[in-house]
């Protein structure tokens, strides 16, 4: 047998070092990467996240708006947003495109349902289908006009079915009422972040000033997916929540406004002024309840004309005209120099060569008291006056009473006015309001001390700032007292003279009375400047700044009304008592403060009660003319509102919280504010309906509550209630110390 001879195959020696130089090298780079993570200097974990790992935005709402009451002024709602898909390769079966097709069609519909776009500009939008670089476009959208749509326009839409039109959902900046305080509450818009993310904006008014505290924060959602965008099973998934923004409750009260958005309107379609301006306030803590201008706009549309984007109440000042007298007068009556009865000549006063002349054209009365001539609304008894008086004296009044600065209320942008005191003629003028300009506000602030008996309230219209998420109470703004520029008696005899001016013979101001309520208040009727000197000829800014109840003030109303197209014979007291009579009567009536009560009010000083047996400090306040009411089973009082210490009138309700399931109470003729106090101490579902005071409920009182079960509780207006001849009873009212 022939021995088989070993042959070296060299081809298959240089293969198998081939090969296994290959394996060695791809071994080597394998258990390198294994051990550093790294791919030419970069981090495949991280590759791997940014390609498997996903994000998605939970957007935070921004903060809403109340009134005083928790009625909403302005919130976030659900809304929609328009996106066109114009790349074809989002299209993979042609019977079912998921493109736009026809972009003339699309270009048609979506106009007829979104009218502020235009079909010719939705059709270049539609048919420019790449972007500047020169790469494709997937899809676009159509600018401020393609957002904020609404349930209904988007369904109509759809029932349209487009190829390619999409809806994402979306937030809107929603102001349910409309016209309303416009230029206080301002308005917030969508606006590009920069980055390529939305946000929403406050562009004026307190949106603008507030607009860090209402904006949140958005969340976000990380996790991670294969490579078909299913979510992985057992993977982290990192959630990070949405922070809404901070809520602001207003002093504003929604039915005051609205009595005074309604009057003003009226007006402005019967008269067509250039301008006007109103404001209500609280007179016991200087809280702005109502405040609104004209022309003015919905902030829905921000629609206007003529209109000046400004808060007119707190950034542009006026000549008051006469409704400057009443702190002459105040000033004359605290020094001690007021002569009601004493005499003087009317008609006309000389300043140097200069000549001052009353509004019935320098004629005058003849020879008359003091008195009368305030009533009268006399410009020379003014100027005689203020020699009684003295410059220096009556000037430092006026700075005490805070013109010629800022009230401090909490809006930006205050203007100061000017006192003009340089020439003897301003100092003359300016007793009756010519010349020295102020704010509407200034003067709001100024007749608190003449309705507080003595002490002035900053006027302020943020009542709190809350935490959404945790209730916590971050801003919590109180009455504040300015100072005391005269003693209560003089306030009182200014408020008696001032009332005179309704009810005199020759008064002024004879279009303020009101059937229900006695009115204390002074007329302006201020010459227009020009811009260029001197005054327009027989154009004016007729004003009234008024107070009601006289014996104890609740509201302050300051209404006027620049160069309205008059009636022929009519006066320019007319128009602005068409705006004041109705919102102070309506205001009083919605407040309950009974025509009947107001010359006496008795007031009872209650305490903390918390700890003590509720029944035995149920007939003590009862004793007391107070209504308390018990929340709970009775025995140990845990929480009671009104807080604290602190004076209430007669009347007022005081609520004691107590364990246990509560007896529903009878809620006939309860305010709105007592029957939301109810609500929330006792934690009971409860639907209202109306506003006003309460007129029936579907509950009938001395049922135990011990479900969840709501109950619906319906309100009628004061309107409505008057009109049926159904009085509503007295609750009381808190004096300045409640807190609210």
């Amino acid at each position: 047998m022939k021995k088989k001879r070993f042959r070296f195959q060299w081809g298959a020696f240089l293969l198998l070092i081939f090969y296994g130089g290959l394996f060695f090298l791809l071994f080597t780079r394998m258990v390198t990467i294994q051990a550093t993570g790294q791919i030419e200097g970069q981090e495949l974990a991280a590759k791997a996240a940014a390609k498997y790992g996903k994000e998605s935005v939970i957007t935070a709402n921004r903060g809403k708006i109340y009134d005083r009451n928790g009625q909403v002024i302005a919130e976030d709602t659900l809304s929609y947003r328009l996106v066109a898909i114009v790349s074809e390769a989002a299209t993979t079966n042609a019977k079912d495109p998921r493109h736009v097709v026809d972009a003339e069609k699309t270009a048609e519909v979506l106009a007829k349902h979104i009218p502020e776009l235009k079909e010719e500009d939705i059709l270049k939008k539609l048919n420019n289908r790449y972007r500047s670089d020169g790469k494709p476009l997937y899809q676009v959208e159509f600018g401020s006009a393609g957002r904020g749509i609404s349930y209904e326009v988007m369904t109509k839409i759809k029932d349209e079915k487009l190829p390619g039109i999409l809806f994402v959902n979306d937030l809107k900046r929603y102001y349910p009422n409309g016209v309303f305080a416009s230029h206080l509450i301002g308005y917030a818009l969508k606006k590009d972040n920069g980055d390529g993310t939305i946000i929403t904006k406050g562009e004026m008014g307190l949106e603008y000033t507030y607009n860090k505290e209402l904006t949140g924060v958005n969340g976000k959602v990380k996790y991670e997916t294969d490579a078909f965008s299913y979510l992985l099973p057992n993977s982290e998934k990192m959630v990070t929540p949405a922070k809404d923004g901070n809520d602001i409750y207003l002093t504003l009260d929604k039915t005051i406004q609205s009595f005074l958005e309604e009057a003003m309107t009226k007006v402005e379609n019967e008269y067509s002024p250039e301008a006007m301006t109103a404001v209500v306030a609280d007179a016991k803590t200087g809280k702005i309840l109502a405040m609104s201008q004209r022309p003015t706009f919905n902030p829905e549309t921000r629609d206007s004309q003529n209109m000046k984007w400004l808060n007119e109440v707190i950034e542009e000042t006026i000549e008051p005209g006469s409704t400057m007298k009443t702190f002459t007068l105040a000033s004359a009556i605290d020094t001690g120099t007021w002569p009601p009865n004493a005499t003087y000549a009317s008609g006309r006063y000389k300043v140097l060569d200069q000549v001052i002349k009353d509004h019935n054209n320098g004629r005058g009365w003849g020879t008359i008291t003091y008195l009368q001539g305030f009533q009268l609304s006399s410009n020379t008894a003014m100027a005689h006056l203020l020699k009684i008086i003295g410059e220096d004296v009556f000037f430092d009044y006026l700075d005490r009473f805070g013109f010629g600065q800022q009230t401090g209320i909490d809006l930006p942008n205050e203007a100061t006015g000017t006192l003009l005191s340089k020439y003897p003629v301003e100092r003359v003028t300016t007793t009756f309001g010519q010349g020295s300009t102020v704010t509407p506000i200034q003067l709001v602030q100024a007749m608190t001390a003449i309705a507080n008996d003595g002490k002035m309230m900053q006027p302020y219209v943020i009542e709190r700032i809350v935490d959404p998420s945790t209730g916590k109470v971050l801003q919590n703004h109180k009455p504040v007292e300015k100072g005391q520029p005269i003693k209560a008696d003089t306030a009182k005899q200014v408020r008696e003279i001032l009332a005179s001016t309704l009810t005199a013979e020759k008064g002024t101001a004879k279009d303020f009375v009101l059937e229900d309520y006695e009115v204390a208040g002074k007329t302006g009727t201020a010459q227009i400047p020009k811009a260029s000197g001197g005054y327009l000829s027989n154009q004016y800014l007729y004003s009234f700044l008024g107070l009601a109840p006289v014996d104890d003030p609740q509201l302050i109303v300051y209404v006027s009304v620049k160069k309205p197209k008059l009636k022929q014979g009519e006066q320019g007291s007319v128009p602005v008592s068409k705006v004041f009579n109705p919102v102070m009567l309506n205001s009083l009536k919605h407040l309950n403060i009974n025509p009947g009560d107001v010359q006496h009010v008795d007031q009872v000083s209650i305490q903390d009660y918390t700890d003590r047996n509720a029944e035995a400090i149920q007939v003590e306040l009862a004793n007391d003319g107070l209504q308390p009411i018990i929340i709970g089973g009775g025995g140990q009082i845990i929480d009671q509102y009104p807080k604290d210490a602190q004076k209430l009138v007669k009347g007022s309700f005081v609520f004691l919280k107590t364990d246990g399931d509560s007896t529903l109470p009878d809620f006939t003729n309860w305010s709105l504010r007592n029957l939301l106090v109810y609500k929330a101490m006792a934690g009971i579902e409860m639907e209202i309906f109306g506003e006003g005071f309460v007129a029936s409920q579907s509950v009938s009182a001395g049922t135990i509550i011990n479900d969840r079960s709501p109950i619906v509780v319906k309100l009628k207006t004061p309107a409505e209630s008057f009109i049926q001849d159904v009085e509503a009873a007295t609750e009381g009212e808190v004096s300045e110390e409640e807190l609210e």
